[in-house]
C-alpha cells in the first residue's frame, strides 16, 4: 500500500481474513474481531485496540515510541492492550504486524479445541 493509507475498512478486512476470525458486536456500536470466543482486535474506525504485550511494561514500549498515536486502552490496558491510531505516525505495516501478534497471542491462549486449524 505505498500510496494508500490503511483505513478502518481495510483493517477490518485484514483482521477477518485471519483463520477462524469473525466479527462481533458485544456492545452496541462497537465492532470487534474474535477468534474462538476471544477478542483480538477492537475495530474503531480510525483506530484499533490490540494486545501489544504480555503486560503493561511491554505495551508501554509502543506508547513510548509513538506517544501521540498510541495510548493505553481504558479498562484492559493494564493487561497489555493499547489503542493505535490509524493514519498517524505508526506505519501501516507495523499496525498489520501488531494485528498479527495480537491474533497469535489470543490464539495461543485458546483451548486446543477452539484453535483454528
Amino acid at each position: 500500500m505505498p500510496d494508500k493509507r490503511l483505513t478502518g475498512d481495510g483493517l477490518r478486512e485484514y483482521c477477518l481474513a485471519k483463520p477462524g476470525a469473525w466479527p462481533d458486536e458485544p456492545w452496541e456500536g462497537d465492532t470487534v474481531a474474535k477468534v474462538g470466543d476471544k477478542i483480538f482486535a477492537f475495530l474503531g474506525g480510525d483506530s484499533v485496540g490490540l494486545k501489544c504485550g504480555a503486560n503493561r511494561d511491554e505495551a508501554d514500549e509502543l506508547v513510548a515510541t509513538y506517544p501521540e498515536h498510541v495510548r493505553k486502552m481504558a479498562y484492559i490496558g493494564r493487561a497489555g492492550w493499547n489503542t493505535v491510531q490509524l493514519g498517524g505516525a505508526v506505519p501501516d505495516d507495523e499496525i498489520l504486524e501488531l494485528v498479527d501478534v495480537s491474533y497469535a497471542t489470543v490464539v495461543s491462549k485458546l483451548p486446543k479445541r477452539l484453535r483454528p486449524a
